[in-house]
């Protein structure tokens, strides 16, 4: 399972670096999409199942209280995208992309940053 989580780390890491070069494949991505109740369960889905997997292998990691803590975070935020309703979710959508489109070489780098901390956390 932790081959999950690497999958996780690196296709983070992949995206960070797209952001970097030019964020509007992946806003585009997210955009075209945004009306589809599909991008909503999506993120719920993939925050609680990669939360779930860090919780449960935190332990195999190289910092297991901050990888559980990220899991933790990762739970917590699928269960809010799950509440929220489906109207909420498109205002944070539409209010986040507005938001990141002027720092979105910063979010890039963060990513990247991150998506290689859990590859680095876990190999």
């Amino acid at each position: 399972m932790t081959y999950i989580i690497i999958a996780f780390g690196l296709l983070t890491l992949i995206a960070g670096l797209v952001i970097m070069i030019n964020s509007e494949i992946i806003f585009g991505i997210l955009r075209n999409n945004l009306e589809k109740p599909s991008l909503q369960v999506i993120a719920v889905a993939v925050r609680l199942v990669i939360g779930v997997l860090l919780v449960q292998h935190a332990g195999a990691s190289r910092f297991p209280l901050i990888i559980e803590i990220i899991g933790w975070l990762s739970i917590a935020a699928a269960i809010t995208f799950g509440v929220m309703g489906r109207q909420r979710f498109l205002k944070l959508m539409h209010w986040a992309l507005s938001l990141l489109k002027p720092y979105a070489r910063v979010g890039g780098i963060f990513a990247t940053l991150f998506g290689g901390f859990i590859v680095y956390a876990f190999v």
